[in-house]
């Protein structure tokens, strides 16, 4: 049950191809994709690089459209022909707002693509309307408006956009990308891009998610990226870089590499992979957008600094101690109890509950307080106790709940852990099951042609069965 996901943080199946995951790169205003070239050198041993120069910039033509969709469906393309099965986005200024339309479209079950595990903003420009002096962008367009931008132009958005200058071959490139930047897509970016709202079509993602800012950055620096891109990403951790201007992968390559590292090793590459045959059936025609949203979701890392919404952090620590025992995880472990204690929070249910007990956010908050002392004990002790709970001989001196009432909670607890655990797309793939690939949007109903044990059609993902 191993990928490039587990490359870092988990021992690898053999029965598993093993690959790095990728980052999809997407440069900013006038750039190509080899603004990225120092950066991913320095991750090129833990990830693979896909810069996207995006239409009309870094050589590339204005055929698939210059409007912020076009570059969405530009994006989303490349990915889904990639075929890549664990990936962040990075976005850099323009490409940040297309990268996180682009979250919200994976994450929505877009066909074709999944796998999308964290994102990445470099001065990244917002899903609101860019913050921007008017008398700036009239500047900026009036550079472009006899054609492509000339050698002063270039010039003067080079020397306006970082705190110091660049070195002398990083200074050649982006001028040099500036130079063949195409007018219509400048030009397009200026007057309709950076002025769209797409705050409310984008929500808030909560996704692993990296922001970070030049602390010399003007109109996207550390205040504005706290302020219009920390509400799109709840969870966000946030670096700011001192003394760096806009041009953060040339001006700070390798703290943008290793701040990128710290994501992925810290928080976005935390749990269990799916691998890769197993991702590609979900982004399949076969199975549906969404299904494919619910389980886009699922392969989130849970946070590992998350904090307890329902129960207290104490009774959080009790329900670790207690799904470690009840559902042991062999490898890379899903933090079921925060799953629980969200799933409370967020009012999930399985529809309904044994009349003998409260609602559940109370029967799980009394339950783990009449079961205070099981972190104190050793592991044998904990299956004892375990016993006694299903046993109905444990009853808490002074408890909330009887030894009845705990008995049934605790059905109600494994059923719930249980179920978190096997919803998981690798926990899936490790037990062979594919199901869910049973019909797509087009076609509501494909089903299975063969049906008897032991074998298998020619579309089905193999990773089960190699086990």
């Amino acid at each position: 049950m191993s990928d490039a996901t587990t490359s870092l943080t988990a021992p690898t199946d053999s029965a598993a191809p093993s690959r790095r995951p990728t980052l999809f790169l997407l440069p900013g205003l006038g750039l190509g994709g080899d603004v990225f070239g120092a950066v991913s050198r320095r991750l090129d041993e833990h990830f693979e690089s896909v810069p996207l120069s995006l239409p009309g910039f870094g050589g590339t033509d204005t055929l698939a459209g210059t409007a912020v969709d076009d570059m969405v469906a530009f994006v989303l393309r490349r990915i889904r022909e990639h075929g890549a099965s664990s990936w962040l986005l990075v976005g850099h200024s323009m490409g940040g707002k297309i990268a996180t339309l682009v979250a919200r479209r994976a994450l929505d079950g877009e066909p074709g693509v999944f796998g999308l595990r964290g994102v990445v903003l470099l001065a990244g420009s917002p899903p609101s309307p860019e913050p921007m002096d008017e008398s700036r962008r009239d500047e900026m367009l009036g550079w472009a408006v006899d054609g492509p931008l000339g050698a002063d132009a270039a010039r003067e958005f080079i020397d306006g956009n970082v705190g110091a200058p660049l070195e002398a071959t990083d200074d050649a490139l982006v001028t040099a990308d500036l130079l063949r930047a195409s007018p219509e897509a400048w030009t397009a970016w200026l007057t309709r891009g950076s002025r769209e709202d797409r705050a409310s079509e984008v929500g808030e993602l909560d996704v692993p998610a990296l922001i970070v800012a030049g602390g010399a950055d003007g109109d996207l620096g550390a205040e504005a990226q706290r302020l219009l891109n920390g509400p799109v990403y709840p969870g966000a951790r946030f670096e700011t870089l001192a003394a760096a201007g806009h041009l953060l992968t040339l001006e700070r390559p390798a703290e943008v590499a290793d701040a990128i590292l710290r994501l992925w090793r810290e928080h976005a590459g935390l749990g269990p992979a799916v691998p890769d045959d197993v991702a590609r059936t979900i982004a399949s025609g076969r199975t549906s957008s969404r299904t494919r949203a619910i389980f886009a979701r699922r392969i989130l890392a849970d946070d590992p600094e998350y904090r307890p919404r329902v129960l207290s952090a104490g009774q959080l620590g009790i329900l670790r101690s207690l799904a470690r025992r009840a559902v042991p995880q062999d490898g890379v472990e899903l933090d079921l109890a925060a799953r629980i204690d969200a799933g409370l929070a967020d009012g999930a249910s399985d529809g309904w509950r044994n009349a003998a007990l409260p609602p559940d956010d109370v029967a799980y908050r009394q339950a783990l307080d009449d079961l205070a002392d099981f972190d104190g004990l050793t592991e044998a002790e904990q299956d004892a106790r375990i016993g006694e709970i299903v046993a109905e001989s444990f009853e808490a001196p002074g408890g909330h709940l009887t030894a009845a009432q705990l008995n049934l909670w605790f059905e109600d607890c494994r059923v719930d852990l249980v179920r978190l655990w096997l919803s998981h797309p690798a926990t899936m793939a490790r037990i062979g099951f594919d199901g869910y690939a049973n019909g797509g949007d087009l076609v509501r109903i494909q089903g299975f042609i063969r049906l008897r044990a032991g074998e298998r059609e020619e579309w089905e993902p193999m990773q089960g069965a190699r086990r």
